[in-house]
């Protein structure tokens, strides 16, 4: 009901910002509105007045750089574009974030291109990404092995995992027989 003087309303906050809603009524009443001053009110207090698209969060930001570009549709596209238009390090991020995630499927030549991004990582002027490529050159026969082998301990860390949830649920009860029992029926 109110969309189609949606421009009115945000050129006269523009030009005003402190304009009261009583007044934006009484124009837009001129124009042809015949709504609720409600229904103003809570337009307003939506801040569909500022701007019509919702704001990018840093989840759905942090999607966009990590997805695959030929998984992107247009208009991520030019969400994308806009965000390196308004911060260029993103640009730069997203090639750091996306040459890491290639490493993270095991291959043989995995151990020359992690030192190569190590070195690119360092040369970005990107503070968390030095931290986060200084912790993998700590570690590295660790994150080597990780994305060179086919094989894991995901299972074993899972029955570990498992077995410390179920100590916790029954802490004080029944002593270790009652928790053996349970680890071995589950």
């Amino acid at each position: 009901m109110i969309d189609p003087y949606r421009d009115h309303l945000r050129a006269r906050r523009e030009q005003d910002p402190g304009v009261g809603a009583t007044a934006l009524l009484a124009e837009i009443r001129a124009i042809g509105y015949n709504g609720s001053h409600n229904l103003l009110v809570r337009y307003l207090n939506q801040g569909r007045h500022l701007d019509d698209h919702p704001h990018l969060s840093p989840r759905r930001a942090a999607r966009l750089l990590l997805t695959r570009p030929e998984n992107l549709t247009e208009r991520q596209h030019e969400r994308l574009e806009g965000l390196a238009a308004a911060c260029p390090q993103m640009t730069t991020l997203t090639g750091v974030a996306r040459s890491f995630a290639a490493l993270l499927a095991p291959h043989e030549e995995n151990p020359a291109r992690l030192v190569e991004w190590i070195t690119a990582a360092r040369e970005a002027d990107l503070p968390h990404v030095h931290s986060f490529a200084r912790g993998i050159n700590q570690d590295i026969d660790a994150v080597t092995a990780a994305i060179t082998l086919n094989h894991h301990n995901g299972r074993t860390e899972g029955v570990n995992n498992k077995t410390k949830l179920l100590k916790r649920q029954m802490y004080g009860r029944a002593g270790h027989a009652l928790l053996r029992h349970r680890i071995l029926l589950g």
